[in-house]
């Protein structure tokens, strides 16, 4: 993305005088001409002349508005590059497999690996089972009262 910077100075109000120009249109011409000269040479882009107002004590206690005329130069901004490429983190050092010792922590190891494995998803029996709630939680969640001991505990609460 470019970035740039701007200065804003303001335009010349007189011209300049000068070998072999003549008029006051031709000076303050040549006034503009040598302000843009000297800021392309410190490598400054003109990009537009603007006017804008602004307000000036006069007097004591009085303000009045003035018009100044800008000029208004931009340049790009070099900024170094970054490398924006993420960096690569190094593998853990992992340390050579002695299957020779202890069968079980082969196969446990082998359990590993294949909890691992995520290149084949789990099938559907699977996922079944393991988000299924048990039977025994079903079956507490489906008793319905018995309508005798409900009608025991109302009429008992009618009755105080």
């Amino acid at each position: 993305m470019q970035r740039y910077e701007y200065k804003v100075i303001p335009a010349p109000s007189k011209g300049l005088k000068s070998k072999g120009i003549k008029g006051t249109e031709a000076r303050f011409a040549h006034a503009i001409e040598t302000t843009m000269n000297e800021m392309g040479n410190a490598g400054w882009t003109y990009l537009r002349a603007d006017i804008l107002p602004s307000e000036e004590r006069q007097g004591l206690t009085s303000t009045t508005t003035v018009y100044r005329t800008l000029l208004v130069f931009q340049r790009l901004i070099e900024e170094p590059v970054e490398d924006t490429a993420p960096a690569l983190i190094a593998a853990p050092e992992t340390p050579p497999k002695d299957t020779a010792e202890d069968p079980d922590t082969e196969a446990s190891e082998a359990t590993v690996e294949d909890a691992r494995d995520d290149s084949t998803p789990p099938s559907a029996a699977t996922l079944a089972a393991t988000l299924a709630p048990t039977n025994d939680a079903l079956d507490e969640d489906t008793q319905t009262p018995d309508p005798d001991e409900g009608d025991a505990e109302d009429t008992d609460k009618a009755n105080r």
